[in-house]
């Protein structure tokens, strides 16, 4: 009953989802626009001097990001929080379903986007621009499974605690431009002047991508083991409040 009940509910999420264009357009067009712009404007050029890899293979993990931060921090706070002031979760109080199922099928609509992205975006630096995978795909795909679950867990969190959606999507804003712009998701973090690193290095995002970049540059993962920790903390964090505090109506 309650996988019939999800399924039905998530085949009516996607369409919704699809109708509104703005996780196609920021989750799936703009990571393969960002390959496409770094792959023609670099080509074969090293990341910084001396480096021994391109700058489209330093990239790579941090391009895999930008759908998990689109969807994450900026797509599930605005569904969560509209459809609270809508009142639809307060009425699947009333149904055998319990409410929690709306935000396991947004999780999951969410994470659909963040892997096509991610197989897109490697087909399309494989394919035109040469892109060769250095690392452990095993390594890669839990690297990427813990910051999407960090990520996630902040839009929950500011979805379900936030009074209203004009709230929700201004906090969602704040968090999501600067780790889309500084992270290191769209700017590269190596050409950074230092300042703007040591910014860049309080944004959670920021150390999600240093653990996928050291994944798929074949890196041993004890030069990462303080992003890790600080995204399992993150997860943890995040969802454990948003289980505590989380208003339904």
């Amino acid at each position: 009953m309650r996988y019939k009940a999800f399924r039905a509910l998530l085949k009516t999420e996607c369409k919704l989802s699809l109708r509104g264009l703005d996780m196609f357009i920021f989750a799936i067009c703009m990571p393969v626009v960002a390959v496409i712009l770094i792959g023609t404007i670099f080509r074969d050029k090293p990341a910084f001097d001396g480096a021994a890899y391109t700058f489209l293979e330093q990239s790579f993990g941090a391009l895999a990001t930008i759908a998990i931060c689109a969807g994450g921090v900026s797509g599930l706070p605005l569904v969560v929080s509209d459809y609270r002031n809508r009142r639809i979760l307060k009425r699947f109080k009333v149904t055998p379903t319990s409410p929690a199922l709306i935000l396991a099928v947004q999780v999951v609509i969410y994470a659909i986007y963040s892997i096509v992205s991610l197989i897109l975006v490697y087909w399309t630096a494989t394919i035109f621009f040469g892109y060769q995978f250095q690392g452990s795909w095993l390594s890669f795909a839990g690297a990427y499974l813990l910051v999407m679950l960090s990520m996630f867990s902040i839009g929950l969190l500011v979805g379900g605690l936030a009074p209203n959606m004009k709230t929700a999507s201004a906090v969602a804003s704040l968090l999501y431009f600067p780790m889309l712009i500084f992270s290191g998701a769209t700017l590269p973090y190596e050409i950074m002047p230092a300042p703007l690193k040591n910014a860049a290095d309080l944004l959670p995002l920021t150390q999600g991508i240093k653990m996928l970049k050291a994944a798929s540059l074949g890196i041993p993962i004890d030069s990462v083991i303080v992003p890790v920790i600080v995204m399992i903390v993150l997860a943890l964090l995040c969802f454990g409040l948003c289980l505590r505090f989380f208003k339904w109506e």
